[in-house]
């Protein structure tokens, strides 16, 4: 195993997902099948048309990990954006909301 050079070990796991590509019309007739397929097998199916993909049936599990890391994602841009707002307010100072209210007029 690889040393991070951080006083640990980095461990690499390799899964192996099975991933199906189903035209619409087969996914139509097999529905059924896919949902179990992704519900009880882990198995991950794209549906195309014309050899565009379209949709993806998945297992929960997957979908609520994309959620998860969606989510991951949008607070990181947000703690982003905060700490550049503050670093802005330090840089150019702040101004009292009634000051602001008064330049605006009211």
């Amino acid at each position: 195993m690889p040393d991070t050079g951080y006083g640990f070990v980095q461990v690499v796991r390799v899964v192996h997902i099975a991933m199906t590509r189903l035209n619409v019309s087969k996914a139509r007739e097999e529905f059924p099948e896919v949902v179990n397929r992704a519900a009880y097998g882990k198995e991950r199916t794209i549906v195309s048309r014309r050899g565009k993909d379209l949709a993806a049936v998945i297992p929960i599990e997957d979908l609520r990990l994309l959620e998860r890391l969606a989510q991951e994602e949008m607070d990181r841009i947000d703690l982003e954006d905060a700490r550049a707002a503050l670093k802005e307010a330090e840089e150019k100072g702040t101004i009292p909301l009634r000051d602001l209210i008064r330049e605006l007029g009211d």
